[in-house]
């Protein structure tokens, strides 16, 4: 296990895991939230194997 300590804004604490994905790049991570558990595992599936930016095009139709 890598872990890279930073304050994590209370927000996102509060938001059930089960509602984020989260994804990293050589400099940045991103969190993604979800209204549901089924649309977050949807959306897991829809970009497999894509890299950011074509991932952050689908979430568009998440938000």
């Amino acid at each position: 296990m890598i872990c890279i300590k930073t304050e994590i804004p209370n927000e996102l604490n509060d938001i059930d895991d089960e509602l984020k994905a989260i994804y990293h790049s050589k400099d940045t991570v991103c969190f993604y939230i979800f209204k549901t558990r089924e649309l977050r595992n949807e959306f897991l599936e829809k970009t497999k194997g894509m890299n950011k930016s074509e991932r952050k095009e689908i979430y568009k139709n998440y938000e």
